[in-house]
């Protein structure tokens, strides 16, 4: 698309947007919440191609937007968020992702930095014994098939039930920790096998456990509503559905491809396969996503649970910790908003974009080595995004090429001499995932905070990194 550049207009100072004119099968404009520098670095890849063709979708309402930490991605670009019409618009796994549900926990301590900085190497080894990560790892729970039809329809409510959390994690997780609707019939014995014991797990590429410091507070009174404190230590979890989510969006991306024929949807990307969200096919596929989604709900308060064991392993039972919040950011949900005056219902696609319903705790984990925050959802989230924020830095280079750039083991000595603990799975893993590879999580979130769709809170610095 050599004419891309001239068609996308900044329409205000963190805004471009180009017209659904710019192509006959465009719906709704395409819209980036970005930088100019971001813009340039989106123009480097097929992030604002992918962004065009979600404009094409039916039933899309509004515009398909991208948030600022937004990069290529399968059919949709990461970082996306697409909303359509309930119930005749389409639901389309590419605009979920194939780790559907994956997300972010901060857990709080009520010790500063001061407390924990000799113990840091101690409990990053404590951690990596407690939860295990890497690519197909099984996990330390060995769950019967009954037990993983509760998990599936129930989340992390089963979990908790079963001992494993509070009540009080549940009341900080989006959506208590469980989806309604959700059937675990409708997910296949493949994807049943791959994730049967992988709860409890953190896989690898960018998945992680963190420690991490708060070193600045940008808004006292929310940072006080929220328990959170200069020097304080707390706790990041980043994973999702693991090999049985997989699964679930291989096989019904591979339905929808042969579907769409019967829905006469035509598409220019046959990696937006789609089809009416209240189709067979739809709500099948919707069905089972949220069994997935339960199932890394699930994941993340059995790893919550890991940590735990871990942390009082090193500091002993009078050291509490407790979650501030539990977020998705690969997730459809139905939701309402206005359109042309009147609310409507919606399903509300997000890739790889954190929702920021206002007042809400928004997790944005940075890449290892930089810094992570915490923001407040606004009010006008509702009105230019959907109730929706960016979910991290977002790669600016892909995997090889960060392998190409740096070997593992050197970028292990600058992390450790940058006073970072790391515990990782394999130095090639470790290297993909190096800094350099995201973009300055810094921009990314000032984007957000001046647009207006999450305010910034504080920010974190890591002080220990557990990778698979």
């Amino acid at each position: 698309m050599s004419d891309l550049h001239s068609a996308f207009k900044k329409v205000s100072p963190f805004i471009w947007e180009v017209e659904k004119s710019f192509r006959p099968d465009m719906r709704v404009p395409a819209r980036i919440f970005a930088s100019n520098a971001m813009m340039e670095q989106a123009f480097g890849d097929r992030t604002l191609e992918q962004l065009i063709n979600v404009a094409t979708l039916p039933g899309i309402q509004k515009a398909a937007l991208a948030m600022p930490d937004a990069h290529e991605g399968y059919g949709f670009p990461i970082g996306g968020v697409a909303a359509m019409e309930w119930p005749d618009g389409v639901i389309s796994p590419g605009g979920i992702g194939y780790d559907i549900n994956c997300g972010v926990r901060l857990i709080k301590s009520e010790m500063t930095l001061g407390e924990v900085s000799s113990h840091l190497h101690k409990l990053a080894k404590a951690l990596f014994h407690w939860i295990p990560s890497g690519v197909g790892k099984t996990g330390k729970f060995q769950f019967q098939h009954h037990d993983m039809q509760k998990i599936l329809t129930q989340g992390a409510q089963y979990v908790v039930k079963r001992g494993w959390g509070s009540d009080e994690d549940l009341a900080h997780i989006e959506s208590e920790g469980h989806l309604d609707g959700a059937d675990g019939d409708l997910i296949s014995k493949h994807a049943f096998d791959r994730g049967e014991w992988q709860l409890g797990t953190m896989g690898a590429g960018n998945h992680f456990v963190e420690v991490d410091c708060v070193t600045e507070i940008f808004d006292e009174e929310t940072a006080k509503n929220f328990g959170l404190f200069k020097d304080q230590i707390v706790l990041q979890i980043h994973t999702g559905s693991r090999g049985l989510g997989h699964q679930v969006a291989t096989d019904y991306i591979r339905t929808m491809t042969t579907a769409m024929t019967k829905y006469e949807i035509c598409l220019p990307d046959r990696e937006l396969a789609c089809v009416p969200f209240s189709s067979e096919e739809g709500q099948n596929y919707f069905k089972a996503m949220n069994g997935a989604a339960n199932f890394a709900f699930a994941n993340r308060q059995l790893i919550a649970w890991e940590i735990k064991q871990a942390w009082e392993q090193e500091f002993g039972p009078k050291s509490p910790l407790s979650t501030l919040y539990d977020v998705a950011h690969n997730l459809a949900k139905i939701e309402e908003y206005e359109i042309d005056g009147k609310m409507k219902k919606l399903i509300v696609h997000r890739k790889g974009a954190t929702r920021a319903f206002p007042g809400q705790p928004v997790l944005i984990p940075g890449s290892m080595g930089t810094a992570s925050y915490v923001l407040v959802g606004q009010p006008k989230s509702l009105e230019i995004s959907f109730g929706s924020s960016c979910h991290g830095a977002g790669r600016a280079m892909s995997r090889h090429a960060a392998k190409k750039k740096i070997g593992g083991r050197e970028l292990l000595a600058e992390l450790e001499s940058a006073g970072i603990a790391v515990e990782a799975g394999s130095y090639s893993g470790l290297a993909e995932e190096a800094p350099f590879a995201y973009k300055n999580v810094d921009d990314v979130v000032n984007v957000v905070d001046a647009v207006g769709i999450a305010k910034k809170v504080c920010k974190l610095k890591p002080c220990a990194v557990i990778k698979g």
